[in-house]
């Protein structure tokens, strides 16, 4: 399941996921907000939150993933990550450099730090 960061601040858009992350979740939930973010600034200011009741993505999932971050691939100006899901944690350290924006790991405890991280700049 994928839902709204509710209270941020102007500019950051942010998305919690939580159990299992399906291709539909993409689709009703992110996508939508992305691309309405994406009309009204050329940059985006993201905050993922992957909560411990994670289960991971379902079959087609990652590829809307993958779809989306490549069509706006000069648009992302931060993403920040929150998560303590091991797995998610160890994957963001090895292929968080090749992300094409400014990314930061940060742990569920500094959820309002990463806010804040996001929406510098």
């Amino acid at each position: 399941m994928i839902e709204q960061l509710p209270s941020l601040p102007a500019g950051v858009l942010g998305f919690r996921m939580s159990g299992t992350v399906t291709a539909q979740d993409y689709e009703n939930v992110m996508v939508p907000d992305i691309e309405a973010a994406f009309a009204l600034n050329n940059k985006l200011h993201l905050v993922i939150h992957i909560d411990d009741e994670f289960i991971g993505f379902a079959p087609g999932a990652m590829w809307d993933d993958v779809k989306l971050g490549f069509r706006h691939i000069s648009g992302w100006q931060r993403t920040a990550l929150v998560t303590d899901v091991g797995w998610v944690r160890a994957m963001s350290s090895v292929f968080g450099f090749a992300m094409p924006t400014h990314f930061r790991l940060f742990s569920n405890l500094e959820l309002d730090e990463a806010v804040r991280w996001a929406s510098s700049m």
